[in-house]
């Protein structure tokens, strides 16, 4: 039996996007193609397991995304679950 990480990899036909997500953690990141749904899970599972950091207001407001509504803990889309 191997030790190494599970990942599942789909392709959800609806939206044209790949969707990774690694089992054991339950994270997951999507991308239009396969190897961007790979990397973009790399960079989400980095995030996950403490690097990186938080945006700054400045740079969620450039995204379009107001600051003071960027929170976490509502429920994930049927895609990515």
């Amino acid at each position: 039996m191997s030790s190494g990480r599970e990942i599942r990899l789909t392709d959800d036909p609806e939206s044209d996007y790949w969707v990774a997500k690694d089992i054991e953690t339950g994270v997951a990141s999507q991308g239009q193609t396969r190897e961007q749904a790979l990397e973009n899970l790399d960079e989400a599972l980095e995030g996950y397991h403490g690097a990186g950091r938080e945006p700054t207001e400045a740079e969620l407001k450039k995204l379009g995304i107001d600051p003071d509504e960027n929170t976490s803990g509502s429920e994930l889309p049927d895609v990515l679950k």
